[in-house]
C-alpha cells in the first residue's frame, strides 16, 4: 500500500511538472497573454478508492462536454480533480483498450452528446467558422464505437450541418440521430430532411457479440429551422425502428442525450421489452448534467455521467445465456477526469502515461488555444466568485459581481444614457460556470458568461415602479403562479435549459450533507467534489469527496435601485433574452401606461458575453 500511494504521489509531481513546461507570460497590445495550459494543484489529488470491476460487456463513456477538452485548469478545487485534457482521456482509453484484450473482454466507447457551446475550444473560433468545428476533430481521433445527437448540435443549422457533412462520416454508420432530421438539397436542388447521422446502427463487438444501437434525443423544441426532433412517443411507433429492433441481439446499447430518469427513456424500453423481454438493455444518458443510474428492471441499468467532462462514466455487465430470465450484474463507476485516476486504473503513471496519440491530442489542443487567442487575459480575478457555492448576493457570488459591478461598469462605455439613473434586470442562467482566482482570459469569458444578450431599455419609468419589477418576476409570495410557473419550467425543458435539474441535484448533495455533518473524521481530509447518491446498489463516486456548499438563488438578479424618490423617473434596462417576460409584469404595476414592445429601445452595443471582460480591464488589470 504504501508503494502505491508512492506512485500515486509520483504521479502528481510529474502532473504538476508538465503544467510548467509551456511559456510564461508575455505583454501584448497592454495586456498579458498566458500559455500554461494547466494551474499547479493546490494539493495532492485524492486517489481512486478501489480498482474497477470489469464485466464481460465494459463502457466508457462521456456525455455533455460542450468543448472542455484542455480539462479544467484552475487550481481552486474542485477543478484540479477534472485537470485531465483531452489527450490523456485519449491516452487512457488505449491503455484500457489494452487491459480489455488482456482480460479477454469487451471494451466500448460510447458519448451521448452536446459537443457544442461550453468553451473557447468550440465557441472562441474567428469571425467565419463553425462553433466546435475545429474542436470536433480531436473527437474524430478516438475509436468512439457510438454517439448520439445532443440539443447543442441543432440549435443553429450551421452546426447541425456542419455535423452532417464533416463529423458524421466519420464515424460509419456509428453516429446516431434516431429522432433527428435535417433538410439538405438533394442531388436535383430540391429541400429534402434526412437523418443527421443514422436512424440506428447494428453491429458486433471485437468478441463477436451483436449489438442493436438506437441514438435518441428528448423532446427538444428550441431547434433550428430545417432541422426536426420527432417526439419519442411518435419515433417507437415508425416501421424502422420496429425493423430495427425486430432481431435479438445480444444486447441493446441505448445511447441518447435524454436523463435516464423523469423522462421518455421507458417508451423506448418498454418497445423493446415487448418483444425481447430477457435481452440485456444498457442505457447511456445525458443533458441534465448529472451524475445518477437507475435500472428498469434486473436486466437493465441506465447511466448518466455528468458534465464539461468533470465525469468519465463506466459500466459494465456479466452477460449470461440468452433467454435467461435471471438478473444480471452490473456494475457503474463515476471517474474524475485527471492523470492520477487515469494512472490508478491502468497502472501506467507518469511518464510511461502517455501515448503518442494523447501527447499529439494535447499539443493539438494547445496549438488551437493559441489559434483562438483564448489565453488574452483581461486581468486577475482577486478570489473566487461562484454560481452557487455563495450565496446571492455576497462578495464572492459571481451573480453579484456580474449585475452590480461587471455590467454597469461595462453599459456606461460610450453611452450617453449612463448618466441617468437606472435599474438593471437580467436572468442568473445568463451565467453559467464559476470564476476562479487569478488571470482571467478570454476562455474564462466564455465559460463564464456565454450568452451574446443585447441589453434594453425602457426610458421614464417611475422609480417605485421599476423597483417592483424584479421581485414580480422573482414571483416572491405568489403561491398562486405557482401552476404558471411549473409550466414556464416544461417550457424551458423542452428548449434545452437544464440549470433547474442540476441545481436540484447540488443542493440535494448538500441537504445531505448536513444532516450528516459536515466535519466528520469520514469527510475533514477530503477535497471538494461531488458526492452522488443514485438508485443503484453500491458506492458510485470512484473518489470521495466532501460536497459542495450550495445556495439557491433567484430566477432574476437586478442591481441596486438609486437612491432617489419613488416618482424619480429612471431606466429600466433589461436583457432582450427576458423581454417578453418583463413587459406584462410592468403592465401589471401600473395603470397609469401600456407599455409594448414600441417603448424598447437599445441602450448599449456592448453584449452580455462581454461585460465580465470590460469589467476585467478596468478593476482587475491595474
Amino acid at each position: 500500500m504504501k508503494l502505491l500511494s508512492r506512485s500515486i504521489w509520483l504521479g502528481c509531481i510529474f502532473a504538476a511538472v508538465r503544467a510548467c513546461d509551456d511559456h510564461g507570460p508575455e505583454a501584448r497590445d497592454g495586456h498579458s497573454h498566458t500559455h500554461n495550459t494547466r494551474a499547479i494543484p493546490s494539493a495532492p489529488l485524492t486517489p481512486p478508492s478501489r480498482a474497477l470491476e470489469w464485466g464481460d460487456i465494459n463502457i466508457i463513456h462521456t456525455t455533455d462536454s460542450h468543448g472542455w477538452l484542455l480539462g479544467h485548469q484552475k487550481s481552486s478545487f474542485p477543478e484540479p480533480n477534472y485537470s485531465g485534457d483531452f489527450g490523456d482521456f485519449a491516452s487512457f482509453v488505449q491503455h484500457m483498450k489494452e487491459l480489455s484484450i488482456q482480460k479477454n473482454v469487451d471494451l466500448l466507447l460510447v458519448d451521448s452528446g452536446d459537443l457544442h457551446d461550453g468553451t473557447g475550444l468550440s465557441d472562441g473560433f474567428p469571425a467565419g467558422g463553425v462553433d466546435a468545428h475545429d474542436a470536433n476533430k480531436f473527437f474524430e481521433q478516438l475509436p468512439y464505437d457510438v454517439l448520439a445527437i445532443g440539443n447543442h448540435e441543432l440549435y443553429d443549422y450551421v452546426n447541425a450541418l456542419d455535423m452532417h457533412q464533416n463529423f458524421v462520416p466519420k464515424f460509419a454508420g456509428r453516429y446516431l440521430s434516431s429522432n433527428v432530421n435535417i433538410t439538405i438539397p438533394d442531388k436535383h436542388g430540391k429541400p429534402t430532411s434526412v437523418p443527421v447521422g443514422s436512424r440506428f446502427a447494428k453491429f458486433k463487438t471485437r468478441k463477436g457479440r451483436k449489438v442493436t444501437s438506437l441514438g435518441v434525443l428528448f423532446d427538444f423544441t428550441g431547434n433550428a429551422q430545417n432541422t426536426t426532433v420527432q417526439k419519442v412517443e411518435d419515433m417507437v411507433k415508425e416501421q424502422w425502428f420496429a425493423q430495427a429492433i425486430k432481431d435479438e441481439p445480444d444486447f441493446f446499447l441505448l445511447v441518447g442525450h435524454m436523463p435516464i430518469a423523469r423522462d421518455n427513456w421507458p417508451l423506448v424500453f418498454n418497445a423493446i421489452r415487448a418483444i425481447h423481454p430477457t435481452t440485456p438493455i444498457l442505457i447511456l444518458g445525458g443533458h441534465t448534467h448529472i451524475r445518477d443510474c437507475l435500472q428498469l428492471d434486473g436486466r437493465s441499468m441506465s447511466l448518466e455521467s455528468g458534465r464539461y467532462m468533470e465525469t468519465v462514466g463506466w459500466l459494465t455487465a456479466k452477460l449470461d445465456k440468452r433467454g435467461s430470465k435471471k438478473n444480471i450484474t452490473f456494475s457503474r463507476r463515476y471517474l474524475d477526469p485527471n492523470r492520477i485516476t487515469y494512472g490508478y486504473h491502468t497502472g501506467r503513471y507518469s511518464p510511461f502515461f502517455d501515448t503518442t496519440q494523447g501527447k499529439q491530442i494535447t499539443q493539438g489542443l494547445k496549438q488551437l488555444s493559441k489559434n483562438f487567442d483564448l489565453d488574452f487575459q483581461f486581468g486577475t480575478a482577486p478570489h473566487d466568485f461562484t454560481l452557487s457555492r455563495s450565496p446571492y448576493p455576497s462578495n464572492d457570488s459571481l451573480l453579484t459581481l456580474f449585475i452590480e459591478n461587471a455590467i454597469p461598469v461595462a453599459l456606461a462605455v460610450n453611452n450617453t444614457r449612463s448618466s441617468t439613473p437606472n435599474i438593471m434586470i437580467t436572468n442568473s442562467g445568463s451565467q453559467r460556470f464559476d470564476v476562479y482566482a487569478g488571470p482571467f482570459t478570454k476562455n474564462d469569458q466564455l465559460t463564464a458568461s456565454p450568452f451574446a444578450d443585447a441589453f434594453l431599455y425602457i426610458p421614464n419609468v417611475p422609480l417605485g415602479i421599476a423597483k417592483q419589477v424584479l421581485p414580480t418576476l422573482n414571483n416572491e409570495g405568489a403561491e398562486e403562479r405557482r401552476s404558471l410557473l411549473e409550466e414556464r419550467e416544461k417550457t424551458e425543458y423542452g428548449l434545452g435549459y437544464v440549470d433547474r435539474r442540476y441545481k436540484a441535484w447540488l443542493e440535494d448533495m448538500d441537504r445531505r450533507n448536513m444532516i450528516e455533518g459536515r466535519d466528520t473524521d469520514h469527510t475533514k481530509n477530503l477535497t471538494l467534489g461531488y458526492v452522488t447518491k443514485d438508485a443503484c446498489p453500491g458506492v458510485g463516486d470512484d473518489t470521495p469527496h466532501m460536497p459542495l456548499p450550495f445556495y439557491s438563488s433567484p430566477d432574476f438578479i437586478g442591481s441596486q435601485p438609486p437612491n432617489l424618490p419613488d416618482d424619480a423617473p429612471v431606466d429600466l434596462v433589461f436583457v432582450d433574452f427576458i423581454q417578453s417576460q418583463l413587459i406584462p409584469v410592468l403592465n401589471t404595476l401600473q395603470k397609469d401606461k401600456v407599455y409594448a414592445n414600441s417603448d424598447v429601445a437599445s441602450y448599449s452595443p456592448i453584449l452580455a458575453n462581454a461585460a465580465l471582460g470590460l469589467y476585467a480591464q478596468s478593476a482587475w488589470s491595474k
